[in-house]
């Protein structure tokens, strides 16, 4: 970097440290504690070298602006002088050293529990959490492309360890005005222990605020709608055992002869005083406002810098986002627009736990019944109000009378119904079919409110694209693929290139209008969309077919949750099941519709959303979360009749490598006519796709 500009900056952040910004922005302060280049000063194309810079950006927010109002408890936080509400939260930025080589648009990804991932996402690298060596920039795609990536903590809860980023909040109550609560934590042992957090994955805790409340309880049960049974208070307590010296700890449960593997332990207790974890939306909302709109002299980013803005968020991170938009966080304290699109990405239909009271971010599909998959799913407004006989079967059925659905139903609602038309950001919904699998994904784009036979299908709204990434597990496994705590190898199916080539559209659609590529995804109308018991699954040897699968369930947090943010019931109260709908599939197990990558669609093997526990790690009848798995075909017409399988051998379907390797070709050519892949990418998916032959096929003679 020229040291003439580098000193130039550094006076300026100087300078800034002592001057609030401007008041629309609501970054009151920039502290960069990090700058220099990376990747060894390499130039990525016609944007050149890039830099980063680190540290932390510093808010002031008014809880009396509507704009702010949507932040749970905001009103129950510690006010300055002025009366506004103070935070702040890490930050990272990557961006061209020369910024006028860059794009113009501005990617922010959402930290998933603290990390950055964006680069694994697209640039098929290593995930780093301070990625400065070439190696962390992959194929350096995002920066070939010029954007500039952005990174704010926003999860309170995050633990303090090097390289996660968290948000710093105040917190709702006092010692003299407390916040009380009801507070549920559940956890599943994989092996016996005695003692257990009651943060989720090390997140920090809620401590207990009277462990002799007589509200504080602990239940077990063995399935998710199995009813509750109550643990004798005198057989666990708040803290954790160390031997048979029990010590106290408010953020711990023990219980006296252990904790048993795969059941499932749920603790519900009162907390007081919790962080107003809304606050992480906004420091986003702020954080990206002020870049866009105003620029920042310490970060030399000036305000014609951005022209526009995309986040992006995974798994975690995707549900952020769409919270993000229909909490309505998508417009500033001055009615400014945020974000131009979105894309979350892999999030099925479901939000979070991320702007109430008592909020986990962390909690997800390892968790049961917390306020993830709620009504509203589609963009498209709806009427919630689903009740079938047929969709509940069984002893895991809730016995609800129908009646009560006047109580619990009758909204009317859509993702995006509360964004104006000015504020409204084009959405990409992409979703492997673990999500379809593990229940929300298809909620994106069917009905939950009593329709007539073969009306289930909602269209997407025009500023909208939903699609299925065929036959993929959540985050693609590496190749060749390993059996982990499934009955079967982890999917490989790789959808990066579908994310690279969508991304490109998404920004062109925002910059110049170009129509992007259409929406893919399965339906009810055309058969590529069934129940569990419709699926046409091939019967291959060795392969146990899931044959029930809990569908997700509308929950009851008591009457001030949806409009307070506050859970007056807990455990939820279980409403009527929603409807499942899974991706039908061929006579090879591979699925119909979506994106079906080269590999799905000129396959040497089955790829699906799904896979059962291998008994050594769980019950072999149930999923293991967010994996898929990989059914190779034989290689020869012999070897598939001696195993009895009815998928036809690699060798019967084609004539040889080149034949294989042709195809796949030919077909990854016509994705990229349609759109749906980069031709950049083309020659990278057809050496892997050459070992995996190689990998399955014995060298011909």
């Amino acid at each position: 970097m020229n040291t003439k500009n580098l000193f130039a900056r550094l006076a300026a952040l100087a300078a800034a440290a002592l001057l609030a910004a401007s008041a629309a922005a609501e970054v009151t302060r920039i502290e960069v504690t990090s700058q220099g280049e990376v990747a060894d000063g390499k130039r990525f194309g016609v944007a050149g070298a890039y830099e980063k810079l680190a540290g932390t950006m510093h808010f002031a927010v008014d809880p009396n602006i509507a704009a702010n109002r949507i932040v749970r408890d905001l009103a129950h936080a510690p006010r300055n002088a002025a009366g506004a509400v103070e935070f702040s939260a890490d930050f990272f930025l990557i961006r061209p050293v020369d910024a006028d080589r860059g794009n113009g648009t501005l990617l922010f990804d959402v930290t998933n529990r603290g990390r950055k991932l964006m680069l694994s996402w697209f640039n098929m690298a290593q995930g780093s959490q301070d990625p400065e060596s070439a190696a962390d920039y992959g194929d350096g795609f995002l920066q070939r492309h010029g954007y500039a990536l952005l990174w704010v903590g926003w999860q309170h809860d995050v633990p303090r360890s090097e390289g996660l980023m968290r948000v710093t909040v105040p917190l709702a109550g006092s010692g003299s005005a407390p916040v009380n609560g009801l507070v549920r934590s559940d956890f599943v042992v994989r092996e016996r222990v005695s003692s257990q957090s009651l943060g989720d994955r090390g997140h920090t805790p809620y401590p207990v605020a009277d462990p002799a409340n007589a509200s504080n309880i602990m239940t077990v049960r063995d399935a998710p709608m199995d009813e509750r049974q109550p643990i004798e208070r005198t057989q666990w307590g708040f803290g954790r055992l160390e031997g048979n010296r029990v010590v106290a700890d408010p953020g711990m449960v023990y219980l006296r002869g252990g904790f048993d593997p795969h059941r499932i332990y749920e603790v519900v207790y009162v907390s007081e005083n919790p962080g107003i974890a809304g606050l992480g939306l906004a420091a986003i909302r702020d954080a990206v406002s002020a870049l866009k709109h105003d620029g920042a002299a310490q970060l030399g980013v000036s305000s014609e810098a951005f022209e526009r803005a995309i986040i992006f968020g995974a798994s975690q991170s995707g549900r952020l986002v769409r919270t993000f938009l229909y909490d309505g966080f998508n417009a500033d304290e001055t009615q400014r627009k945020v974000f131009d699109g979105a894309i979350p990405h892999i999030a099925g239909g479901a939000r979070g736990s991320f702007n109430h009271r008592f909020a986990q971010p962390s909690r997800a599909s390892w968790s049961f019944f917390y306020p993830s998959v709620m009504f509203p799913f589609t963009g498209r407004v709806q009427t919630d109000r689903y009740w079938e006989e047929h969709e509940c079967e069984g002893a895991h059925c809730p016995d609800i009378d129908p009646a009560q659905l006047e109580f619990r139903g009758g909204t009317t609602d859509g993702l995006l119904a509360g964004i104006a038309p000015e504020h409204m950001p084009k959405v990409f919904h992409t979703n492997s079919s673990n999500e379809y699998w593990r229940g929300s994904a298809a909620l994106v784009h069917t009905a939950v409110e009593r329709v007539a036979a073969g009306m289930e299908d909602v269209q997407p709204l025009e500023n909208e694209r939903v699609y299925l990434l065929a036959g993929t597990q959540h985050g693609p496994a590496a190749f060749p693929p390993r059996i982990g705590q499934g009955q079967l190898p982890a999917n490989p199916n790789q959808y990066t290139w579908f994310l690279r080539a969508l991304l490109l559209a998404l920004d062109a659609w925002i910059a110049d209008g170009t129509a992007p590529p259409a929406s893919s995804y399965p339906q009810v109308g055309n058969g590529t969309l069934a129940r569990l018991g419709e699926l046409r699954f091939p019967a291959i040897p060795g392969v146990t077919i899931p044959n029930r699968i809990d569908n997700p369930v509308a929950l009851d947090f008591g009457p001030r949750f949806r409009t307070e943010g506050i859970a007056t019931i807990e455990p939820p109260d279980t409403m009527p099941h929603y409807p499942l709908w899974l991706p039908q599939v061929d006579a090879d197990g591979n699925e119909l519709a979506g994106l079906r990558s080269p590999d799905v669609a000129v396959p040497l093997a089955t790829y699906t959303g799904w896979s059962l526990f291998d008994p050594d790690f769980g019950p072999g009848d149930q999923l293991v979360s967010l994996q898929g798995s990989y059914i190779p075909f034989s290689a020869t017409r012999s070897v598939r009749e001696q195993r009895g399988d009815p998928r036809p051998a690699i060798l019967e379907r084609y004539a040889n490598r080149d034949e294989y390797l042709g195809r796949l070709t030919q077909y990854s050519v016509e994705l990229v006519d349609r759109g749906y892949l980069l031709a950049e990418d083309v020659p990278e998916i057809v050496r892997r796709a050459a070992a995996h032959w190689d990998a399955l096929v014995p060298a011909e003679r």
